[in-house]
């Protein structure tokens, strides 16, 4: 039997082997090569580990038509044999080089000296990580890359993705409803970000999705400003863009919120914002491209009279990374497809003056865009 067998016996497992199918099917459809995976992000992704993987990178994953094997060490084995009950999985942790353990796994495979075949590997692999393997296989053997194969497949989210992240931002959204019933002027960047940061922990967040901002004034006008000593002034705004991480997906989300009426360049900047974004918004379906989305809000932007001003890509994809495939930016010309998840998120940055940003995230459904932000986007003035 092999591991397609396996993967296809609804009796087989109880765990969800969708996303593993796929990127073997892959494999399938080409020649019969085997993959090692090494980023950790699309590890967790193909194996559906949950409470296993942390930061550091310390396995690889090989798959093939007919095994599956997950080379680790010691401090994550148990947890990794644990997680791989009942699936097709095994566990390796034989304190030997990843790159010793991939040629083990080929040279005791049914595809071992069969033509045409090849190791695949992923272009984020270290040079020294693939010299290293060039060392453990023959000097004729190919080795090629997998062309980013896993990371496309992580751009269409299922369902269950789909509610992680949905969790994800219901903390996020409370975050904020909490943070403007904190926020005063006297207060500093950094202040506000460790009450977001910590409201966040406390109400479910196993982590933060990435380093929170806080920026006002002329900081705010950098679209990733650290958050620092800068005070919190009337007649100033404040962009806050932030988001939770909850069973390993991740949220986000910026919001712009005004100490005191805003003045006239301030609001028509605001408006112009809105505006951008909910036209995007509404345009968003499948079959529209990430170019075409981002041009779109630029122009809305620009018949505000804010042309030029906002200098970034209008969004990307959110996942188990904050930044995944699909982005929505001129470089992107691909369209989008049912299931992408991904962020739109115009912004007016006046060096000197200010900045603002209005970001909501939601998936690409098959007739529109379901956003899962659920934070206002009237104007919020403290």
């Amino acid at each position: 039997m092999t591991v397609f067998d396996e993967l296809n016996n609804p009796v087989a497992c109880e765990w969800h082997v969708g996303q593993l199918l796929r990127a073997m099917n892959q494999l399938r459809d080409g020649r019969p090569s085997p993959m090692v995976v090494r980023d950790t992000s699309n590890i967790r992704w193909l194996t559906a580990f949950d409470g296993v993987f942390d930061d550091e990178d310390a396995h690889a994953l090989y798959v093939a038509p007919d095994r599956v094997v997950l080379h680790t060490d010691s401090r994550y084995a148990k947890a990794c044999e644990q997680a791989a009950r009942r699936t097709p999985i095994r566990v390796d942790d034989t304190r030997e080089s990843h790159a010793s353990f991939v040629a083990r796994q080929w040279n005791g495979s049914w595809l071992h000296g069969m033509p045409g075949a090849e190791l695949q590997i992923e272009d984020t692999v270290t040079l020294a990580e693939y010299r290293a393997l060039q060392k453990a296989f023959p000097a004729d053997f190919p080795i090629g890359e997998t062309d980013g194969v896993v990371r496309r497949l992580r751009s269409v989210k299922e369902r269950y993705e789909v509610a992680r992240m949905r969790g994800a931002q219901a903390i996020t959204d409370a975050a904020f409803s909490h943070i403007v019933e904190f926020m005063r002027p006297g207060m500093t960047e950094r202040e506000v970000q460790l009450e977001l940061d910590e409201f966040m922990l406390r109400h479910g967040a196993e982590g933060l999705a990435f380093a929170s901002i806080v920026a006002t004034g002329e900081s705010a006008a950098n679209p990733h400003a650290v958050p620092g000593a800068t005070m919190l002034e009337a007649g100033q705004c404040v962009v806050l863009d932030f988001g939770a991480k909850s069973y390993g997906y991740c949220s986000d989300m910026t919001r712009t919120v005004f100490l005191g009426e805003p003045e006239s360049q301030m609001r028509s900047a605001w408006e112009a914002v809105r505006a951008a974004n909910e036209a995007v918004e509404a345009m968003l379906r499948p079959g529209v491209t990430g170019r075409q989305a981002h041009e779109r809000a630029e122009a809305v932007l620009a018949e505000g009279g804010f042309a030029g001003a906002m200098g970034h890509g209008l969004g990307h994809g959110v996942g188990l990374d904050i930044h995944e495939e699909p982005v929505l930016s001129p470089r992107n010309p691909e369209p989008l497809v049912e299931g992408n998840v991904v962020t739109v998120e115009p912004g007016i940055y006046l060096p000197g003056k200010f900045g603002m940003r209005l970001e909501d995230f939601g998936v690409v459904t098959d007739d529109g865009f379901e956003v899962f932000t659920k934070s206002t986007h009237e104007m919020v003035v403290i």
